[in-house]
Protein backbone atom coordinates (compact mmCIF):
# COMPACT_ATOMS: atom_id res chain seq x y z
CA UNK A 1 0.00 0.00 0.00
CA UNK A 2 1.48 3.34 -1.08
CA UNK A 3 -0.87 5.79 0.66
CA UNK A 4 0.50 9.22 1.54
CA UNK A 5 -2.65 10.84 2.93
CA UNK A 6 -5.47 9.73 5.19
CA UNK A 7 -8.74 11.40 6.08
CA UNK A 8 -9.52 10.88 9.76
CA UNK A 9 -11.96 12.35 12.26
CA UNK A 10 -10.68 14.99 14.64
CA UNK A 11 -11.34 12.81 17.67
CA UNK A 12 -8.79 10.27 16.36
CA UNK A 13 -6.00 12.84 15.91
CA UNK A 14 -3.38 12.96 18.69
CA UNK A 15 -3.47 16.16 20.73
CA UNK A 16 0.03 17.21 19.64
CA UNK A 17 -1.02 17.25 15.98
CA UNK A 18 -4.06 19.39 16.77
CA UNK A 19 -1.75 21.76 18.63
CA UNK A 20 0.58 21.93 15.63
CA UNK A 21 -2.40 22.80 13.41
CA UNK A 22 -3.34 25.55 15.87
CA UNK A 23 0.23 26.95 15.78
CA UNK A 24 0.02 27.03 11.97
CA UNK A 25 -3.31 28.85 12.19
CA UNK A 26 -1.96 31.42 14.67
CA UNK A 27 1.02 32.12 12.43
CA UNK A 28 -1.05 32.35 9.25
CA UNK A 29 -3.61 34.68 10.82
CA UNK A 30 -1.01 36.96 12.37
CA UNK A 31 -2.28 36.26 15.90
CA UNK A 32 1.28 35.15 16.65
CA UNK A 33 4.27 36.71 14.93
CA UNK A 34 6.87 34.06 15.73
CA UNK A 35 6.95 30.31 16.20
CA UNK A 36 8.12 30.86 19.78
CA UNK A 37 5.10 33.02 20.53
CA UNK A 38 2.68 30.60 18.87
CA UNK A 39 3.96 27.44 20.57
CA UNK A 40 3.91 29.23 23.93
CA UNK A 41 0.23 30.20 23.38
CA UNK A 42 -0.68 26.63 22.40
CA UNK A 43 1.44 24.89 25.02
CA UNK A 44 3.79 22.70 22.99
CA UNK A 45 7.53 22.70 22.47
CA UNK A 46 9.23 24.01 19.36
CA UNK A 47 10.68 20.57 18.65
CA UNK A 48 7.18 19.04 18.46
CA UNK A 49 6.06 21.84 16.19
CA UNK A 50 9.01 21.53 13.83
CA UNK A 51 8.66 17.74 13.72
CA UNK A 52 5.05 17.89 12.46
CA UNK A 53 4.59 21.41 11.03
CA UNK A 54 4.06 20.25 7.44
CA UNK A 55 2.13 17.11 8.27
CA UNK A 56 -1.25 18.51 9.29
CA UNK A 57 -3.61 21.18 8.03
CA UNK A 58 -7.24 21.90 8.65
CA UNK A 59 -9.50 20.02 6.25
CA UNK A 60 -11.45 23.04 5.03
CA UNK A 61 -8.33 24.89 3.85
CA UNK A 62 -7.80 25.12 0.09
CA UNK A 63 -10.82 23.06 -0.92
CA UNK A 64 -12.37 25.45 -3.45
CA UNK A 65 -12.92 23.58 -6.71
CA UNK A 66 -12.57 20.21 -4.97
CA UNK A 67 -15.16 17.49 -5.45
CA UNK A 68 -15.99 15.47 -2.35
CA UNK A 69 -17.93 12.23 -2.37
CA UNK A 70 -20.00 11.64 0.75
CA UNK A 71 -21.11 8.10 1.57
CA UNK A 72 -24.09 7.78 3.89
CA UNK A 73 -26.26 5.04 5.32
CA UNK A 74 -29.70 6.50 5.97
CA UNK A 75 -32.95 5.26 7.45
CA UNK A 76 -35.75 4.50 5.00
CA UNK A 77 -37.95 7.32 6.32
CA UNK A 78 -39.71 10.10 4.46
CA UNK A 79 -37.69 13.30 4.33
CA UNK A 80 -34.23 12.06 5.34
CA UNK A 81 -32.68 12.54 1.90
CA UNK A 82 -34.48 15.87 1.58
CA UNK A 83 -32.99 17.02 4.90
CA UNK A 84 -29.52 15.99 3.71
CA UNK A 85 -29.90 17.94 0.47
CA UNK A 86 -31.14 20.99 2.40
CA UNK A 87 -28.01 20.99 4.59
CA UNK A 88 -25.77 20.76 1.52
CA UNK A 89 -27.70 23.54 -0.23
CA UNK A 90 -27.62 25.71 2.91
CA UNK A 91 -23.83 25.18 3.00
CA UNK A 92 -23.70 26.48 -0.58
CA UNK A 93 -21.90 23.46 -2.00
CA UNK A 94 -22.83 22.39 -5.54
CA UNK A 95 -24.42 18.92 -5.74
CA UNK A 96 -23.01 17.07 -8.76
CA UNK A 97 -24.41 13.54 -8.38
CA UNK A 98 -26.71 11.56 -6.12
CA UNK A 99 -26.90 7.77 -6.10
CA UNK A 100 -29.20 5.89 -3.74
CA UNK A 101 -29.64 2.16 -3.36
CA UNK A 102 -32.96 0.45 -2.77
CA UNK A 103 -33.39 0.23 1.01
CA UNK A 104 -32.63 -3.16 2.54
CA UNK A 105 -33.61 -3.77 6.13
CA UNK A 106 -34.78 -0.18 6.45
CA UNK A 107 -31.41 1.30 5.42
CA UNK A 108 -30.39 2.84 2.10
CA UNK A 109 -26.87 3.64 0.96
CA UNK A 110 -26.47 7.09 -0.58
CA UNK A 111 -23.48 8.55 -2.38
CA UNK A 112 -23.47 12.31 -3.00
CA UNK A 113 -20.73 14.14 -4.87
CA UNK A 114 -20.47 17.84 -4.07
CA UNK A 115 -18.27 20.56 -5.48
CA UNK A 116 -16.80 23.00 -3.00
CA UNK A 117 -17.25 26.56 -4.24
CA UNK A 118 -15.78 29.88 -3.13
CA UNK A 119 -19.02 30.66 -1.26
CA UNK A 120 -19.25 27.23 0.43
CA UNK A 121 -19.32 27.61 4.20
CA UNK A 122 -17.04 25.75 6.59
CA UNK A 123 -16.99 22.10 5.54
CA UNK A 124 -16.62 20.85 9.10
CA UNK A 125 -19.89 22.56 9.97
CA UNK A 126 -21.63 20.98 6.97
CA UNK A 127 -20.45 17.47 7.95
CA UNK A 128 -21.44 17.99 11.59
CA UNK A 129 -24.90 19.23 10.51
CA UNK A 130 -25.32 16.18 8.26
CA UNK A 131 -24.39 13.83 11.11
CA UNK A 132 -27.04 15.47 13.33
CA UNK A 133 -29.89 14.66 10.95
CA UNK A 134 -32.30 12.12 12.38
CA UNK A 135 -32.03 9.12 10.09
CA UNK A 136 -28.36 9.52 9.14
CA UNK A 137 -26.83 6.39 10.58
CA UNK A 138 -23.32 6.70 9.13
CA UNK A 139 -21.47 9.35 7.15
CA UNK A 140 -17.98 9.26 5.76
CA UNK A 141 -16.07 11.20 3.17
CA UNK A 142 -15.40 8.48 0.64
CA UNK A 143 -13.31 10.48 -1.80
CA UNK A 144 -11.71 13.77 -2.67
CA UNK A 145 -10.75 14.92 -6.14
CA UNK A 146 -8.92 18.18 -6.75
Amino acid sequence: MNTEYYLIRKRAVPKVLLQVAEVNRLLASGEALTVSEAVRKVGIGKSSYYKYQGDIEEFHDSLQGTTLTLSLDISDKTGVLSDILKVIAHSRANILTIHQSIPIGGVASVSISVQILEETVNLNTMVEDLEKISGVRRLKIAGRQD
